[in-house]
This record gives C-alpha cells, sequence and structure tokens, in this order.
C-alpha cells in the first residue's frame, strides 16, 4: 500500500505546484504602464528636490487607476488620470496617500498631488 501512496503524492504535489506558484505574482521593479512610470519619476524628483531624505515611492500598480481622459484644463488637453494609493519611503514610517496624477498630450505630467488618507 506504501509502495502505490509515495508517487501518488508525489504526482499531486507536482500537479499543484504550479497552480500555487501562480497564486503570487513575482515582484516586479518594472512599472505596469508607462504612466505610472513617468508620474513616479516626476513626483519623486519634484518631492526629493523638497525634502531630500525621500528616497523613493512606492505605488500600489495594483490598486492603480489609470483613466483615459477627454478634457481640458483651460487650453491644455489632460489625456490620462492616474490615481492610486502611495507611500513615501523614508527613514521615518510610512503612511499610505492618495496619489493624482494628471498627463497631458505626449504623456507630459502636469500636476502630481498626495494628500494623506
Amino acid at each position: 500500500m506504501l509502495r502505490f501512496l509515495a508517487p501518488a503524492l508525489t504526482f499531486a504535489l507536482l500537479l499543484t505546484a504550479p497552480a500555487l506558484a501562480q497564486e503570487v505574482p513575482p515582484k516586479s521593479e518594472k512599472p505596469a504602464t508607462p504612466e505610472i512610470a513617468t508620474c513616479k519619476a516626476v513626483a519623486l524628483q519634484a518631492l526629493h528636490a523638497r525634502e531630500p531624505e525621500i528616497k523613493d515611492i512606492y505605488i500600489d500598480e495594483d490598486g492603480a487607476t489609470v483613466a483615459v481622459s477627454e478634457t481640458k484644463i483651460e487650453d491644455i488637453p489632460v489625456t490620462r488620470i492616474v490615481m492610486s494609493e502611495a507611500y513615501l519611503r523614508t527613514d521615518r514610517s510610512d503612511k499610505p496617500r492618495r496619489f493624482l496624477c494628471l498627463l497631458g498630450e505626449k504623456n507630459k505630467v502636469l500636476l502630481t498631488f498626495f494628500t494623506a488618507r
């Protein structure tokens, strides 16, 4: 009986291993969209100029919304709106913040904005 149980268990583990591996996707350093990457780069540059202790911004890409827009602010077209939660990485504890980014033509960042929750 044990002779047949060991191969059966091994076979069962081999069948379930790929499914288990797919449940937790690998952490990617590459942003999900070019819009998020552009917004993050510009926001980090602006924040670092004001507060040099801010070294990085973590944007929750899984919960991010990148919306297509066909609106204008005065005569300036707004083509995309990025909304997400963000964490400012400093030596102090990180607090979640709301992040808003407006993009214009050619993915030019028009505004980045952080607010406490």
